[in-house]
């Protein structure tokens, strides 16, 4: 009784695993003008939610420079 107990309780937690994963968004910070690339553009436009100060030429070139390692030259 005990391990039906247990595959029930097991199917039900992969029933609410496969639910959590369909509701989940991976394109968290992506707008929805992206299509389906895997790299965001840059730039404010771009963004999901859009930036709560002004853009300024630093965020726009360390925008484009993202995951290079070396910080762009404007700086």
């Amino acid at each position: 009784m005990a391990l039906l107990k247990l595959a029930a309780l097991g199917a039900l937690g992969y029933i609410g695993y496969k639910f959590y994963e369909n509701q989940r968004s991976d394109r968290a910070a992506f707008a929805g003008n992206q299509g389906d690339a895997d790299v965001r553009d840059a730039g404010p436009e771009s963004m999901r939610d859009k930036p709560k100060r002004g853009w300024s030429k630093a965020d726009e070139a360390s925008d484009q420079s993202f995951p290079a390692s070396d910080p762009p030259g404007t700086y």
